[in-house]
C-alpha cells in the first residue's frame, strides 16, 4: 500500500552563524540562501523546497536569534518568532564547535512549548575538536559519538525532544542529513504539495539577484562596513533569445535569453561610498564579477549587471 504524501513548512531556527543557510542549501541541493561569515546575514524568511517520494518539505531559513535591543534586531527576532508559530515543524540548529550561549538559552525557551514538533541538528561535526566539555573528538553521524556541550544542552534545556530526534550533521559534507530528513518526514502531516515539483525556492528573481549581490558585498567589505548594507534593484529587462543569434558558452551551453539588471548597493553615509567603489573602481568591479559568476550558476540566461552605489535608508 502506498503511503499518502507528506507536506510541511519547517522553520529553521538558531543563533547567528550556526550554519542554517548552508544547511538549507545542502538539503535543497541548490543555492537558496546566501552565506557569509558575518552574523545575521539572512535578514528575511527564505524558503527552500525539497521534493521526495515521501512528499514535500518547505524549509524557512530565518535570521539568527541574537540578544540586542536594536530596533533592526527586534525586527529580525519577530521574523523568526513568526516562523515558529506559522510552521508545521521546527528544525533547531546548533553549532558543534561552540559552547551554548545566551542566545541558545533564549531560543530553547521559545521553542520548548513546541517540543512535539521539533527536530534538533547539531551542525559542523566536520570540524575537528568540536566537543567543548565532551570527549574532544570528532562527532560522527550514525555513531554514538559525543558532540559535547551541544548535546548536553539539548538534554537539559529541550529534554522533551527525544534523543532519536537529535542529529549530528554537517552542512558542509552532507553527513547526517538523510537521517535528519527522515525524522522530519516522519513528523510531517499528510497533505498535498504546496509547490510544483520543479521548484526548489519561491523567491522572486529580483530578490535572488539582490541577495547574491549583497552576499558578495558583505564577504568583501565585512572588515570595513557594517553588514547592514542593502541592495536595490532599480531596473531589470529580460529579452528572449533569438535562435539565430544564440551563441554558446565555452562549455557548449546556450543561454535561453538575456537579463540586463541595474542595481545599487545602498550604504548609510556618503563616506562609505568610496569604500564600496574602491581604488579605481576595483572593489565594486570585484563584487560585480563575483555576483555575475554566482548568478550564472542559478539562472539559465545571459546576465549583464550594471552595479552602482548610493546612500539611503538601510
Amino acid at each position: 500500500m502506498i503511503s499518502p504524501p507528506k507536506a510541511a513548512f519547517i522553520a529553521v531556527i538558531g543563533r547567528p552563524s550556526v550554519g542554517k543557510s548552508t544547511l538549507v542549501n545542502c538539503i535543497c541541493g541548490e543555492k537558496v540562501s546566501i552565506v557569509s561569515a558575518v552574523p545575521q546575514t539572512t535578514r528575511s524568511a527564505i524558503r527552500g523546497i525539497v521534493n521526495r517520494e515521501q512528499g514535500q518539505l518547505v524549509f524557512i531559513d530565518t535570521p539568527g536569534r541574537y540578544k540586542s535591543e536594536k530596533k533592526s534586531n527586534k525586527k529580525l527576532l519577530d521574523i523568526s518568532a513568526g516562523a515558529i508559530e506559522d510552521a508545521d515543524l521546527i528544525l533547531y540548529v546548533m553549532d558543534a564547535s561552540r559552547s551554548p550561549g545566551a542566545e541558545d538559552e533564549e531560543t530553547a525557551a521559545l521553542i520548548a512549548p513546541h517540543a512535539h514538533r521539533v527536530v534538533a541538528a547539531v551542525n559542523k561535526i566536520d570540524l575537528a575538536g568540536n566537543s567543548p566539555g565532551g570527549a574532544g573528538g570528532r562527532c560522527v553521524a550514525g555513531e554514538n559519538a559525543d558532540c559535547g556541550a551541544a548535546f548536553d544542552f539539548l538534554s537539559c534545556s529541550l529534554a522533551a525532544v527525544p534523543a532519536e530526534r537529535r542529529f549530528p550533521v554537517s552542512a558542509k559534507t552532507g553527513e547526517g542529513i538523510e537521517a535528519m530528513l527522515s525524522a522530519l518526514y516522519d513528523l510531517a502531516p499528510e497533505g498535498e504539495p504546496f509547490y510544483s515539483a520543479e521548484y526548489y525556492t519561491d523567491q522572486e528573481v529580483d530578490f535572488r539577484i539582490a541577495e547574491i549581490i549583497r552576499e558578495q558585498a558583505i564577504n568583501r567589505l565585512r572588515q570595513e562596513l557594517p553588514h547592514a548594507l542593502r541592495v536595490e534593484i532599480a531596473d531589470a529587462q529580460f529579452t528572449e533569445a533569438v535562435p539565430s543569434a544564440q551563441k554558446s558558452a565555452p562549455d557548449g551551453h546556450v543561454p535561453e535569453g538575456r537579463l540586463w539588471v541595474r542595481a545599487f548597493i545602498v550604504v548609510e553615509r556618503e563616506s562609505q561610498k568610496g569604500i564600496v567603489v574602491g581604488k579605481g573602481g576595483a572593489m565594486i568591479k570585484a563584487i560585480r564579477l563575483a555576483a555575475l559568476k554566482e548568478l550564472r550558476k542559478i539562472f539559465d540566461w545571459k546576465i549583464e549587471l550594471d552595479l552602482r552605489v548610493k546612500t539611503g535608508n538601510i
